[in-house]
């Protein structure tokens, strides 16, 4: 009996750990109007999230699950509040609640400087957010298909980006905010060419 009572109590003590915590920076809370609380330390080392066909997603809100169920659907999906969905180090995208953004679908764009100190915004917003590379974030993301909720991919309906699949792959790796492998010479003079391409632009 009481051994039964003890792996109850554990089990609800895990199921509340998963609805609090992220594996992606902090926890973070949902005000009444739907906004999630999301500053500089919100965004940490993008691959301890979990990877979907090239990218990284991840909840903070917790329910992890439900946005990699939508991210792994063929089928697509609406993703969850929490959803965090990130291509690159520098780049990423945050659900909000149900009807805080309607023209974005509830996605928060951001743009980030990182480095191994860590993450500072660099600038966020809804429908008026630029990159580096003088793109509207708002502007690719709303060519996505309606069953992909402006998550852009491979066939989603999205324009193309200038990045191949081993310049991302890169990116990716050398993440500043994560523990890194050494680069292969390779690596490394390609690592060079897109440190000079992925600076910031002059405002």
């Amino acid at each position: 009996m009481l051994k039964n009572q003890i792996q109850n109590c554990v089990g609800v003590v895990f199921s509340i750990a998963a609805m609090v915590f992220s594996n992606y920076g902090l926890a973070a809370e949902q005000s009444e109007n739907g906004a999630i609380e999301i500053s500089d330390n919100t965004f940490d080392c993008m691959r301890d999230m979990t990877k979907v066909d090239g990218f990284y997603v991840d909840n903070l809100l917790g329910d992890s699950a439900a946005t990699i169920a939508v991210a792994s659907s063929a089928d697509g999906g609406v993703y969850p509040p929490g959803s965090v969905v990130q291509l690159v180090p520098g780049e990423v995208m945050v659900k909000h609640g149900s009807g805080f953004s309607p023209a974005t679908k509830d996605w928060e764009f951001f743009e980030l400087d990182v480095s191994e100190e860590g993450t500072a915004i660099r600038k966020r917003g809804f429908v008026d957010v630029v990159n580096r590379f003088g793109g509207n974030c708002f502007g690719c993301h709303i060519q996505a298909e309606p069953k992909w909720d402006m998550v852009c991919k491979t066939g989603h309906g999205c324009d193309p980006i200038p990045l191949s699949k081993p310049v991302l792959a890169l990116l990716q790796k050398t993440d500043p905010r994560c523990d890194n492998e050494p680069l292969s010479e390779q690596e490394m003079v390609m690592f060079k060419q897109l440190q000079v391409m992925m600076a910031p632009r002059p405002e």
